[in-house]
């Protein structure tokens, strides 16, 4: 019900061109470093020794 609404109060004020251009390049900044991470690979720098924290480490 709650995104009912928002969508309602979007449709009345839709946001700016600035907004929309901000949001589109931080998704496309996202896909980019996942898109890097995926073909180069996790930085050996990043990854965790002997992980015994709540996810198990492939």
């Amino acid at each position: 019900m709650h995104w009912l609404f928002r969508m309602s109060k979007w449709a009345r004020n839709p946001p700016s061109e600035r907004q929309v251009k901000l949001v589109l390049a931080v998704i496309a900044v996202c896909f980019m470093i996942y898109a890097v991470e995926r073909w180069i690979g996790w930085p050996d720098w990043m990854t965790i020794e002997g992980g015994t924290g709540r996810f198990p480490l492939r």
